[in-house]
């Protein structure tokens, strides 16, 4: 390994910036459900879990700004998925009975798109991997 080589693998910025290319491309195949970004099914996946999540903690659980969860949430709005319901200043969200549904969809893609990648990486080190990732996140997040 020449010293170039070596500079770049030690770089987390580089190496992560690379991953994430490979991973998206992979999602994109995986995740193709009416021109949606695979972003959007994250956002779809945790209102499933929790209807009628506000808008605010949306942005807290997928570690995004409010304008960037305006309008993610306005496009699926526009796409029937979600529905949003105002309460004072609060902004609750629910999937629709399309958005449960192309959350069942997802569910299906996302298994599919581990199988793929599992197959390359290893079961147990694809799930180490995105344990290691999370928790990584998670601690500079709070940087």
């Amino acid at each position: 390994m020449n010293q170039e080589e070596d500079v770049l693998i030690h770089c987390l910025y580089f190496t992560a910036s690379r991953f994430s290319r490979s991973i998206t491309k992979l999602a994109e195949k995986h995740l193709d459900a009416g021109g949606l970004a695979p972003s959007y099914f994250y956002m779809i996946m945790v209102i499933h879990f929790k209807p009628g999540i506000t808008q605010k903690e949306l942005c807290q659980k997928l570690a995004i700004a409010p304008s960037t969860s305006t309008r993610f949430i306005d496009k699926l709005e526009k796409r029937n998925i979600v529905v949003r319901k105002m309460s004072g200043k609060q902004t609750f969200i629910s999937l629709t009975d399309e958005g449960e549904e192309l959350y069942r969809e997802f569910r299906v893609s996302i298994k599919e798109m581990f199988q793929d990648y599992s197959k390359t990486l290893g079961k147990d080190f694809s799930l180490d991997l995105s344990r290691m990732l999370h928790e990584a996140s998670l601690k500079l997040e709070k940087e």
